[in-house]
């Protein structure tokens, strides 16, 4: 029987200075960079489900097909913030996963990020399908949410994080 799993892993980050503008605000392609990175961390440290180790044995890997992102908050150089990460959706030839950047006490939420992988054949050069162990696992990982489009989902978040400090 399968242990429970941490299904939204998060970690903090320091927001560094050659990643901001002249303004002292995080450059909109560091968000990307930042979350994913994390999301790199959270599926080695959390999951030990290391893709780059798993492309170069068994020659699969997951390739980005899709981003968005909405920008709730600036972040501003030498910030620490929150990245959290989870599994909102999966078939059987893609993973998508949402990253959460919150600032350090999660009051409030600086962007929101979805990207949707696809599985691929790196011999092959094309799309494959996950195994039935990677399917278990997704199907224990999923994190279902109620929005379609992202931009409410920041709303969303921003609302939960309102009602929480005013109870």
């Amino acid at each position: 029987m399968m242990k429970e799993l941490i299904k939204e892993p998060e970690s903090q980050v320091l927001v560094r200075f050659q990643d901001c503008d002249p303004y002292g605000h995080l450059n909109n392609s560091k968000y990307l960079d930042y979350m994913l990175n994390v999301r790199e961390d959270h599926l080695i440290n959390t999951y030990d489900f290391n893709v780059f180790k798993m492309a170069k044995e068994e020659g699969r890997a997951w390739v980005v097909g899709h981003h968005e992102m909405t920008y709730v908050r600036p972040v501003f150089v030498m910030e620490k913030v929150i990245v959290q990460s989870r599994l909102i959706d999966y078939t059987e030839k893609y993973v998508q996963a949402e990253m959460v950047m919150y600032d350090l006490h999660k009051t409030h939420v600086k962007a929101v990020l979805w990207t949707k992988f696809f599985h691929f054949d790196i011999k092959a050069q094309r799309g494959k399908e996950h195994s039935e162990d990677h399917l278990k696992l997704f199907k224990n990982l999923l994190v279902p949410i109620g929005e379609e489009k992202i931009e409410k989902r920041g709303r969303a978040l921003t609302e939960e994080l309102k009602a929480v400090r005013f109870q």
